[in-house]
This record gives C-alpha cells, structure tokens and sequence, in this order.
C-alpha cells in the first residue's frame, strides 16, 4: 500500500521545518523552566502582562490576548487566591478593578525573567553579533513576506 505523496524537500521546506521545530523546542523548554515559579503557563503570561502594564483592567488584558474577559477573569480569581495579584478599584470608575502584581507576584517576574535570560543564553550559544544581526534580518524579512 503507498504511502501518499512525499512531501517536497525544497530549501524552503526544511528551513520551514527547522523554524517549527525551534519553535517548539523552545516553547517546551520555556514551559518546563517557568512550572518551577508555581505559576501555570497561562496564568504566568497573564501575570507576566500586568507585571509590565501595571493597573491594566480585565478588559486590556482580554484584550490584549485575544480572548474573552470572562476567560481573563478565571485566571485572575486564580491568581489572586494564590496571593499572586490583587484588585484595586478604578479612582475614575469603581465599575472597573485595576490589576495588580503583589511581591509574591513580583519574586515570580523576577524568576522568570532569569529563567528567560538563561534560556536566551543556551538558544544562542556560540552566536556572534553578525550572527544575531543576520537572523534578525532574515525573520524580519519573513515577517514582512508574511504580512503582505
């Protein structure tokens, strides 16, 4: 019986193949790192926001990834309960909570932007500033092909 069609092997193909597999490599390996803060991946990307956009509202954050502030709001009743965050009342509207990193919240950002140097590190090993200046070129270009 056969087995279908082969998939091209064009430089394209394996390249595409390598930026996948980068992709996810890096991502299992952030993942694995980040579990040791005691944060969940969703929850640490959550946290991670309102760390950087500080009194951001449930309604930025739903905003900002895309999904509904219903969802956004499991994660933040998590996040608060677990002393991670916590909820002041908006000075121009009480309507609206403002979000806030707690310092249990805070050692988590401190820990993950270690884990993320660390992780920067090990990816780009051995790479010289020509190295990094020429990758950069090159994603920036497939984004661009990407977006058009």
């Amino acid at each position: 019986m056969g087995k279908g069609p082969k998939e091209p092997d064009t430089p394209a193909c394996q390249a595409t193949k390598l930026l996948i597999q980068a992709g996810r490599m890096q991502r299992a390996y952030v993942e694995s790192q980040v579990r040791r803060t005691g944060v969940y991946r969703s929850q640490h990307q959550i946290l991670m926001y309102i760390a950087a956009n500080p009194d951001a509202s449930q309604k930025d954050i739903a905003r900002m990834h895309q999904v509904s502030t219903a969802t956004i709001a499991v994660t933040l009743k998590k996040l608060e309960k677990a002393g991670y965050i916590r909820r002041a009342a908006d000075t121009e509207d009480n309507r609206y909570n403002r979000m806030q990193v707690t310092e249990k919240g805070e050692e988590v950002v401190r820990q993950s932007y270690q884990i993320f140097r660390q992780i920067e590190e090990k990816m780009f090993s051995g790479f010289e500033e020509e190295d990094f200046r020429r990758f950069q070129e090159l994603m920036q270009r497939i984004c661009g092909n990407l977006q058009t």
